[in-house]
């Protein structure tokens, strides 16, 4: 079976784990540290704070700004679940902003409108590992007073105008599980310039103790363990070969299937640069997306639909309200994109094969 993702496991990352786990101190400490700081490094900002996940990270960043009751937060309305979840569970209101079709982002125009006087933050996502338009969003979010905080889930080491996200905006959510660019298992990570968002997740992520058994405010157990930032800050050191290496497989396939009529090939705008954590297409054709998707897994290759179902048809999202004109393109999306398999494990037979079965299903039906 080719896989749709995979984590890259190699004996240095197999021997960092097992130092840390004979040296018997196994919860965040000097090792998360040191992840920490080679994180803030790579990303360019002044703060990377670990946690638990991503979701933790998004939901940290959050009420680190002081987003609460009452506030609206801008969000779109085609991404992962925890988006939007995070912000009910920080006491706001989402609001579900249309995304536009080339890189399946936030339509900036729509955010425009989406704003009230009661927005208080706005959550852009670099989806597949395509960058927003900051400087649109920046802009606009900054003549608002509104607070910037990136969901960079899926985009380490992208880049907007030679810039890697996560220093972009006020603070930033990143995601270290075994799909994204370098894994620790489960983790994510806050990146921000703001010394006291910094310092407030911090104190969040470890019960609101600034020393132990010292409380002074509530929080929670969201900490990343030394066991994981020892896979992270392994996989790190060598994340640009596997970047280059997502990349470069990314162009085999842009290469081979550019010429199949009715399927369209993501984009890279000429401002970004793609971190390609997924390579996900759009089939046309009502069904013909779920129909490529047997037709490559009866062939011994898996695909996965990031997302099946928009934000606004989430049973859980009751509470979230849809921007006006919210969200036709978001809709045509879920029935339309299908990721295919990219990972740094792949081989280019592996590519070249993938390529091969998605050239013959629409020949099959005519379309190539």
């Amino acid at each position: 079976m080719i896989r749709v993702s995979s984590p890259h496991i190699t004996d240095e990352d197999v021997e960092a784990v097992t130092r840390v786990l004979r040296s018997g101190m196994l919860a965040f400490g000097p090792v998360g540290e040191e992840f920490e700081r080679e994180l803030a490094r790579y990303l360019g900002v002044r703060h990377a704070v670990a946690v638990s996940n991503g979701t933790a990270a998004l939901y940290l960043s959050l009420k680190a700004l002081g987003v609460g009751p009452g506030d609206e937060v801008l969000v779109p309305d085609f991404t992962f679940f925890a988006t939007a979840s995070t912000v009910l569970l920080a006491g706001a209101t989402p609001v579900l902003v249309d995304v536009e079709l080339e890189t399946y982002t936030v339509d900036p125009s729509q955010l425009e409108e989406a704003f009230t006087d009661r927005t208080r933050a706005v959550v852009p996502v670099h989806l597949y590992g395509h960058p927003v338009d900051m400087e649109q969003v920046t802009k606009i979010a900054g003549e608002r007073d509104a607070y910037v905080v990136e969901d960079s889930a899926q985009a380490l080491g992208a880049e907007f105008r030679g810039r890697r996200v996560g220093g972009l905006g006020h603070a930033a959510a990143f995601s270290f599980y075994p799909t994204k660019t370098i894994t620790t298992g489960e983790g994510g990570a806050v990146a921000t310039d703001d010394e006291r968002v910094a310092d407030a997740v911090k104190l969040l992520r470890s019960h609101g103790q600034r020393q132990r058994y010292h409380h002074v405010e509530l929080g929670w157990n969201l900490r990343m363990s030394d066991v994981q930032a020892a896979l992270g800050l392994s996989q790190l050191r060598r994340i640009d070969r596997m970047l280059e290496r997502r990349r470069a497989l990314a162009r085999i396939y842009l290469e081979e299937l550019s010429t199949v009529s009715g399927l369209r090939l993501p984009v890279e705008k000429p401002w970004a640069r793609h971190a390609y954590n997924l390579f996900t297409v759009w089939v046309e054709g009502e069904g013909a997306r779920d129909r490529l998707a047997l037709f490559l897994r009866e062939r011994g290759i898996e695909t996965a639909v990031h997302y099946p179902v928009p934000l606004h048809r989430q049973p859980a999202l009751s509470g979230a309200r849809r921007a006006r004109g919210c969200c036709p393109n978001s809709e045509e999306a879920s029935r339309h994109v299908l990721s295919l398999p990219l990972h740094p494990g792949l081989s280019e037979s592996d590519v070249l094969e993938v390529s091969r079965c998605v050239k013959e299903f629409f020949k099959s039906r005519g379309s190539a």
